[in-house]
């Protein structure tokens, strides 16, 4: 349990990122989506999903700062 809690606690960023790109992906989807269905990211919910967590996840990744330890690590 406590080696769940570091990795969460190390890989906060990714996890914010991810999980705020999914719900801008299924609002997306909502609001705007494909009407035709042709559109492969917004054409149906889960792609606009994962492409969302992906996105937001990346993005958050960005603003991570490496401590020590990871830098000596690698």
């Amino acid at each position: 349990m406590e080696k769940i809690i570091t990795i969460l606690k190390r890989n906060w960023t990714y996890l914010a990122g991810a999980a705020s790109g999914a719900v801008t992906g299924y609002l997306y989807w909502y609001f705007i989506g494909c009407s035709s269905g042709t559109c492969p990211i917004t054409a149906s919910p889960v792609s606009s999903m994962i492409w969302g967590a992906v996105t937001g996840g990346l993005l958050l990744s960005l603003f991570r700062k490496e401590t020590r330890n990871e830098q000596d690590s690698e």
